[in-house]
């Protein structure tokens, strides 16, 4: 209820308030200061002038400094290195998949790609003899223990079709 009445009242009486605002007199914007002027600072001959000059005076100052430091080198005290950058990690080829352009190219040792993970699981659920843990963490640069955890917890995809029901429910007993 509150809402409707607010609505009735700010559409009241909209166009003559939007008119009366309209015709009212704008305020004046304060005038700018000379300085602030940029487009005659450029064609002034003086300011040219100045800026092209060469100070002798300044100049000889300049070339009878000498800047001489004795301090001890600076250590960099250990933050925990969280804003340095990390020792560059070794990379591996990988062994590309079918998609070409948009495969991962290097992978850091240690780590594998998707198509590597689902490749190296199928050879191992394939031919579990011939690709055992050992072979598979010596081929793509894995620890052991990392190997088997994959092995025994990832799952590829398998497809499964169940019998379609033509028979009654079996019922439970």
């Amino acid at each position: 209820m509150g809402g409707q009445l607010a609505r009735v009242f700010r559409a009241f009486n909209v166009e003559s308030r939007a008119r009366r605002e309209i015709s009212r007199e704008k305020p004046r914007p304060a005038p700018r200061h000379p300085t602030s002027r940029r487009d005659a600072l450029p064609d002034h001959p003086g300011i040219k002038e100045e800026i092209y000059r060469k100070d002798d005076r300044l100049l000889s100052l300049l070339k009878d400094v000498y800047v001489q430091s004795r301090d001890s080198p600076v250590r960099v005290k250990d933050g925990g290195g969280e804003h340095l950058p990390h020792k560059l990690e070794e990379k591996r080829l990988t062994k590309l998949g079918h998609l070409g352009d948009a495969d991962v190219k290097k992978v850091s040792k240690g780590k594998i790609s998707i198509v590597e993970a689902l490749t190296l699981l199928n050879n191992h659920k394939l031919n579990p003899q011939i690709w055992t843990a050992e072979k598979i963490a010596v081929e793509y640069s894995l620890e052991l223990k990392d190997v088997n955890s994959l092995l025994e917890f990832f799952i590829p995809f398998t497809v499964q079709e169940f019998p379609k029901e033509t028979k009654k429910a079996i019922k439970s007993t």
